[in-house]
């Protein structure tokens, strides 16, 4: 391609909306466009770097042996209500874009396809003999996202590949599991990304193991915890760890204390001289079920631990079925205005005990009148506490689990794992942190979705079973944006070579010399011809604004006919390093594959 017929405008100020490396560059160099709030359009550079990206994903699939379909993107609500979803997703989540059609039905525009593939797996695989089958489709999904931002990486319209397996056991779902993990690693290094593979959370998607693939770099939104022996990698959300230990309580008989001023536990350990470790702090959550009803849990956690809602989350929803209920819409710090609707007096906030009396809450058919009582591991070895007293300005010491306070009958693992926090593994080895960028996230669904849904085979006996399934992402879109805020510099871009949009531009420095466009017109269609992938910059612009735009749009391998020519040679700058060689005309094609082939084996 001529840039002189492309399509092709930079711009020399970083965007307004952009907030992140990747984002600005993308856009300053004429990659995307926005169109509307996380909404953004792929122009033809970047639409050749996705169709990469995309060949990729797509021959370490087919090498599995996984099938590629195509699924729709308008999606009945009532599927999504047979498995339980709807709900989560329109109103909990909120991330469905929802809509009613004519005749006043309702649908969803696909942000995940779990519903529409077991409805076809229920009517079209009826026995074993057709187990196990893998589909999967490279498409785009739709999220309504709270806060869009960073370009591609959390935009409404974006691009996935999304695969579902189904199986008789949970033997070949492992295997089918293990696959896609090696396969998605595949992915990862054919395209050139510094990866880590790490244990995840399986939020609304469900199941039981689930794993994420963090393309690593500093702008990552998560957090990873992981050891240097390689033995433990995990998202915070999902990591644990074993806390530092608690240190030996100051009081040794039960007292309460005036502690004005001490709401916080930074205040309160300053005020009484003692350690964050020896506090049992209790903290206030409100869940409201997707029955409406709303419970009010109160956590008793170690003073310098913090509670994990997403862990919080899970717990709770194991207790659902005490509610009448399924699942959490949502869980929230209740705040003031919150508190009004269900407080019968004022709350003693920042001096709550565990035992705060439930005539606190005005019950009511939609709020359950009893406070949802857990304890987190932390905090039920400790003696000699200090905590609340559930008056406003005063503290209690030297308390103790079933003497002063009733311990919680609910313990749980909620705490927050964090950077150097001792491995469960090993004790030896500490946590260490790191950023990453989420760019495909595998699941062992289970029969979570078969067994809602109905969607069963006759095993080999003769028997109605639901299938065993399994569910693997990647974000095509989401990927070649992380690509770039891995690798760039201060001049732009630097694509991996195996996903960059061409291998080569030829930057001609003066369209005016006949040699040196003669040269160049010579080289760029020996390359071409040859297989690789070449630019020709044949603007009447100056040869700095050439460069520099060489640079920005990060084409790894810059040739120019310049004052080399004398020689018989012309310059070869390699974008990722700006090293510069001189080499022969003739020897250009060759040195070029050498490199190429190089840098994508």
């Amino acid at each position: 391609m001529r840039l002189s017929q492309m399509l092709f405008v930079t711009l020399r100020e970083d965007p307004a909306e952009a907030e992140i490396p990747s984002h600005k560059l993308l856009l300053r160099a004429g990659y995307i466009r926005r169109i509307g709030s996380g909404i953004y359009a792929y122009l033809p550079l970047m639409w050749r770097v996705l169709k990469k990206v995309s060949q990729i994903v797509r021959e370490e699939m087919d090498a599995t042996g996984a099938q590629e379909c195509l699924l729709p993107q308008l999606q009945p609500a009532d599927l999504w209500r047979e498995s339980g979803r709807w709900d989560t997703y329109t109103q909990a989540e909120g991330i469905m874009f929802a809509m009613t059609d004519r005749q006043q039905r309702e649908l969803g525009l696909g942000p995940t396809h779990e519903e529409v593939i077991t409805t076809i797996a229920k009517d079209m695989i009826r026995s074993y003999r057709q187990l196990p089958v893998h589909l999967y489709q490279i498409q785009t999904k739709f999220r309504d996202e709270i806060r869009p931002r960073f370009g591609l990486m959390r935009g409404r319209e974006f691009i996935m590949k999304d695969g579902y397996s189904f199986h008789t056991n949970e033997e070949s779902l492992k295997k089918t599991y293990q696959d896609m993990a090696q396969a998605y690693s595949n992915m990862l290094r054919r395209s050139g990304l510094q990866f880590r593979a790490v244990d995840a959370d399986s939020g609304a998607i469900g199941g039981s193991g689930s794993q994420e693939f963090m393309v690593l770099a500093e702008a990552g939104e998560d957090e990873v915890l992981y050891t240097e022996d390689g033995q433990y990698a995990a998202n915070v959300e999902k990591a644990v760890s074993m806390p530092a230990d608690a240190e030996p309580s100051p009081f040794a008989t039960f007292e309460k204390r005036e502690t004005p001023g001490t709401e916080t536990i930074d205040k309160l350990c300053k005020f009484l001289k003692c350690s964050p470790t020896q506090v049992v702090k209790n903290v206030l959550y409100q869940a409201v079920y997707d029955n409406g009803i709303t419970v009010l849990v109160l956590v008793s956690i170690r003073g310098d631990q913090e509670v994990n809602q997403v862990k919080l989350l899970n717990e709770l929803t194991k207790l659902a079925g005490n509610y009448q209920a399924k699942t959490v819409l949502f869980l929230t710090v209740p705040d003031a205005e919150a508190q009004r609707k269900w407080a019968a007096k004022s709350l003693p906030l920042g001096y709550m005990a565990p035992d705060v009396a439930d005539d606190y809450i005005a019950g009511s058919k939609e709020v359950n009148s009893k406070f949802l009582r857990l304890v987190d591991r932390t905090a039920v070895d400790l003696t000699n506490f200090v905590t609340g007293s559930n008056e406003s300005g005063y503290h209690v010491v030297g308390a103790n689990w079933n003497k002063e306070f009733p311990l919680p009958a609910t313990v749980v693992g909620v705490r927050t794992a964090k950077k150097g926090d001792r491995a469960v593994h090993n004790p030896e080895q500490t946590l260490q942190s790191a950023r990453g960028i989420e760019v495909g996230h595998i699941f062992q669904l289970g029969t979570k979705y078969s067994q809602a849904m109905g969607a069963t085979y006759t095993s080999e006996q003769g028997e109605e079973m639901p299938f065993m399934m399994g569910c693997y992402g990647v974000g095509v879109s989401r990927l070649a944006q992380s690509a770039v805020e891995q690798s760039y510099d201060k001049d732009g871009i630097i694509w991996p070579v195996a996903i960059a949009p061409y291998h080569a531009i030829i930057s001609i420095p003066n369209i005016s010399d006949a040699q040196q466009v003669e040269v160049a017109e010579k080289l760029y269609a020996e390359l071409n011809q040859s297989g690789i992938e070449t630019l020709l910059d044949d603007r009447d612009e100056r040869a700095g604004v050439k460069f520099k735009d060489a640079d920005l749009i990060g084409i790894p391998y810059r040739i120019v006919p310049g004052r080399s020519l004398k020689a018989g040679k012309v310059e070869v700058v390699e974008r990722a390093t700006h090293k510069s060689h001189e080499i022969l005309i003739d020897e250009v094609n060759s040195t070029l594959k050498q490199w190429i082939e190089a840098a994508v084996s």
